[in-house]
């Protein structure tokens, strides 16, 4: 039985024409940008692409993620760099919110005095 869920992988191959719907000036523009972003550079294309992995799983996109796991192996990332690149995003992830602890004691502490 399949289950319907409101995130399609087919839509991915739609993201190129989102300037269709509207404002295509401005796609272009994100998208001349994105591609430029991805080029070689100080970063390997692979090495921009596992980063690309990891954040996507940092803002929890789907369709990010399918992309940028299919693209670090193209570019010849294997399951241990992509897994490490996952560990990475959720160890920031989670440092970030526990950092916030901090603010959480502060404002607790003043409330005490």
């Amino acid at each position: 039985m399949s289950e319907k869920t409101y995130y399609n992988p087919k839509d991915l191959a739609k993201f190129g024409k989102i300037g269709e719907f509207g404002a295509p000036d401005l796609a272009k523009k994100f998208f001349d940008y994105y591609g430029a972003v991805f080029q070689e550079g100080a970063l390997t294309e692979r090495e921009k692409s596992l980063i690309a992995l990891a954040v996507a799983h940092a803002v929890q996109c789907p369709y990010c993620i399918d992309a940028y796991t299919e693209d670090s192996l193209k570019k010849g990332a294997d399951e241990d760099m992509i897994s490490e690149a996952i560990h990475v995003s959720c160890a920031i992830r989670g440092g970030a919110s526990l950092v916030h602890g901090v603010q959480a004691i502060n404002k607790a502490k003043e409330i005490s005095m």
